[in-house]
C-alpha cells in the first residue's frame, strides 16, 4: 500500500469520526433549537362527573395531535375563579381558556343564550351547531364578542340531547300544575318558565339537590340522567319528567383568550379547532349510551318514576317562548337579528329533515313494543 493511500484512508477515517461526533453533538442537544412547550391554563365549569370527562376528552385530543409542543392544563371548577367569573378571567388573560356553556354568561347579553339555550324552531342541538358552523351563527357570535368588547375566540361542540323538564315532588300531568312552583333552571329558560307562572331560581349544579331537599325549590332540572344521578336527585324526588322545550338544544363552548390564541402557530390553532370538531362526535356517541344506562339505573335501582312531559306543558312552553322572544327582540335589534338568522336556517334544514326522516318510534315499537 502506498504511503499516499494509507494517509488518505487515515484522513477519511478521522473525518468520519469527527463528522459523527459533530452529528452526535447536534442530536444530543436538541433543546437549544427547540421551542418551549406552550401550556394553556383552561378552567372547566365542572368539578367532576360526565361533563368534566368530556372536557378531559377534548384535552386528550389536543394532546394526541400536538404532542409535546402544546399542552392544556385543565383545571376543575373554582380552581382560579368562580364559574360566573370565568369569561372575564379569560378575557383578561388570568385564564387562557374555559370550558362551559353560554348560559353561564348570558347576563352580559340575552343574545348569548341563543347560542345554547334559545327557542326551539323544530331543530335539535345538531342543527344548532350546523347553524353556528355553516349558517352564519359563528359570524354573529363574533359580532357579539366585538360588540361586548371581549377578547375571546370560541369553538362550539357536543350536541346535547334535549334536557329533561326535570324532577318534581309530584307527577305533572297538566301544565296548570306548574304555576307557582319554585323551579331551578338557567339562561333564557328562566324567562320562559316565569312566563308560564313559575317562580324561578338560578342555582349552580352542585346546589340543586340540597336546595330541593331543604324545600328552597319545589322542582329542578340540570341536564341529563347521568349528571342528575350523580347529584343524587333520586334521593329527593321520585318523579322525573323527560322531554321539554325549555332547553332543547345546547352545546359546550370552549373559549380562549384571543390574543393568546392569535400568537399560537397556525397548526396549533388548527389543532384546538379540529379537536373541538372531533369531540363533537365523541360526545354524542359516548354520552348517549351513558344517559340511557343511568336512566335504567334510576328506574330499576332507585325506584324513580320516569314520565314523558305532557304535551300541554310543551305547548305552553312554545307560547311562552314566543312572548319572551318578541319582547326581547323589540328592545334588542341584535337579538332579533340572531333569531331571524336561526329561523331562516331552521326553516330550510328542518323542512328537509322532517320530510325525509322516517318515524323512528314506529320502528322502535315494532321491535321492542
Amino acid at each position: 500500500m502506498s504511503k499516499s493511500i494509507s494517509t488518505r484512508r487515515k484522513f477519511l477515517k478521522g473525518a468520519g469520526i469527527a463528522g459523527g461526533a459533530a452529528v452526535a453533538g447536534t442530536l444530543a442537544t436538541p433543546h437549544i433549537a427547540q421551542a418551549k412547550t406552550k401550556v394553556l391554563k383552561v378552567q372547566a365549569a365542572w368539578g367532576g362527573g360526565i361533563f368534566l370527562e368530556n372536557a378531559k376528552s377534548y384535552v386528550d385530543r389536543v394532546h394526541a395531535m400536538a404532542g409535546k409542543d402544546l399542552r392544556i392544563d385543565l383545571l376543575s371548577v373554582n380552581s382560579v375563579v368562580k364559574t360566573s367569573q370565568m369569561q372575564d378571567a379569560v378575557h383578561r388573560g388570568v385564564l387562557d381558556g374555559a370550558h362551559y356553556v353560554p348560559a353561564y354568561w348570558y347576563s352580559k347579553s340575552k343574545a348569548a343564550s341563543l347560542f345554547g339555550t334559545g327557542p326551539c324552531f323544530g331543530w335539535s342541538a345538531q342543527e344548532l351547531l350546523g347553524w353556528i358552523h355553516y349558517g352564519g351563527g359563528m359570524e354573529l357570535f363574533n359580532e357579539l364578542m366585538s360588540g361586548l368588547g371581549l377578547n375571546l375566540v370560541s369553538f362550539f361542540n357536543s350536541p346535547m340531547p334535549a334536557q329533561p323538564l326535570g324532577w318534581f315532588k309530584m307527577h305533572v300531568t297538566d301544565s296548570s300544575q306548574m304555576k307557582g312552583l319554585k323551579y331551578r333552571t338557567v339562561g333564557l329558560a328562566a324567562n320562559v318558565l316565569q312566563e308560564m307562572g313559575m317562580s324561578v331560581v338560578q342555582l349552580p349544579g352542585g346546589e340543586i339537590q340540597p336546595a330541593m331537599k331543604s324545600g328552597l325549590i319545589d322542582a329542578a332540572e340540570f341536564n341529563n340522567p347521568t349528571s342528575d344521578k350523580d347529584f343524587g336527585m333520586q334521593d329527593v324526588s321520585k318523579h322525573y319528567h323527560l322531554a321539554s322545550f325549555h332547553q332543547s338544544q345546547e352545546a359546550f363552548e370552549i373559549t380562549f383568550n384571543k390574543k393568546t390564541f392569535d400568537r399560537l402557530p397556525q397548526e396549533h390553532q388548527a389543532i384546538l379547532r379540529y379537536a373541538s370538531e372531533a369531540e363533537n362526535s365523541n360526545f354524542y356517541w359516548h354520552n348517549t349510551l351513558r344517559y340511557a344506562d343511568d336512566l335504567i339505573s334510576l328506574k330499576e335501582k332507585s325506584g324513580v318514576n320516569v314520565y314523558r312531559t305532557p304535551d300541554s306543558v310543551m305547548q305552553d312552553q312554545l307560547k311562552a317562548w314566543d312572548t319572551v322572544v318578541n319582547e326581547i327582540s323589540a328592545e334588542d335589534p341584535f337579538f332579533a337579528k340572531v333569531i331571524a338568522s336561526q329561523k331562516t336556517y331552521a326553516k330550510k334544514v328542518m323542512n328537509y329533515l322532517l320530510l325525509n326522516q322516517p318515524d323512528y318510534s314506529m320502528a322502535y315499537r315494532h321491535h321492542f313494543g
